[in-house]
C-alpha cells in the first residue's frame, strides 16, 4: 500500500523508524512529497492586464496630460462620446510579456513647460514600480515615445459633432 499525501512528521522514514514497526507492519517508503501550494500550478498573465497597470501608473504622473498618438486620441475621443463607452486606460500603452519578463512602448502627450526628460524618467520607475509588483514580472524596458505637447491655450481634442 502506497501512502499518498502529507500527513506531517517524519517524510522519510529512517531505518530506526522502519525497523520500529514490528513484526507483520511495513511501512511504505515510497511517499509521493507534493510541492507546496504555490508551486502547483501556472499563472499566465495577458498583454491586456500589463497594459493597464502600466497605463494608469504612467497618467499618475504630473506632466502626463493623455496617452496615446493623435489618432488614437481623436478616435477614444469618440468612443468615449458613445453611450456605454469607457475610457481606455491603455490607450498608448503596447505590453509584450514573456513568462518572466515585459517591455513596455508608451506614447504621451506632455504639458507644456514641464521637463520631458524628468517626466519621462518619473513614468518609468514609476510604470516599472507598479508592474513589477502587481505581477512579479520583470520589466526589461520602458520606450516612451512623446508625441505631443498640450499647449495652454489649446482646446481639449474633441472631434467636431456631424450636423445632419
Amino acid at each position: 500500500m502506497t501512502d499518498i499525501g502529507y500527513r506531517g512528521g517524519n517524510e522519510n522514514p529512517t531505518a530506526e523508524a522502519r525497523e520500529g514497526a514490528g513484526e507483520g507492519k511495513a511501512v511504505s517508503t515510497a511517499r509521493r512529497t507534493l510541492a507546496a501550494p504555490a508551486a502547483r500550478g501556472k499563472t499566465t498573465i495577458s498583454d491586456g492586464v500589463v497594459e493597464k497597470i502600466a497605463g494608469m501608473a504612467a497618467r499618475d504622473v504630473v506632466g502626463v496630460h493623455a496617452m496615446g498618438t493623435g489618432f488614437a486620441r481623436t478616435f477614444g475621443a469618440v468612443r468615449d462620446r458613445v453611450p456605454g463607452g469607457k475610457p481606455s486606460v491603455t490607450r498608448g500603452v503596447k505590453a509584450e510579456v514573456g513568462e518572466v519578463q515585459t517591455a513596455l512602448d508608451l506614447d504621451i502627450v506632455v504639458d507644456y513647460g514641464v521637463a520631458i526628460a524628468d517626466v519621462a524618467r518619473a513614468v518609468r520607475e514609476n510604470v516599472i514600480s507598479a508592474v513589477e509588483r502587481m505581477t512579479g514580472l520583470e520589466v526589461v524596458e520602458v520606450n516612451i515615445a512623446v508625441g505631443d505637447v498640450k499647449l495652454p491655450d489649446e482646446e481639449e481634442e474633441e472631434p467636431e459633432p456631424r450636423i445632419q
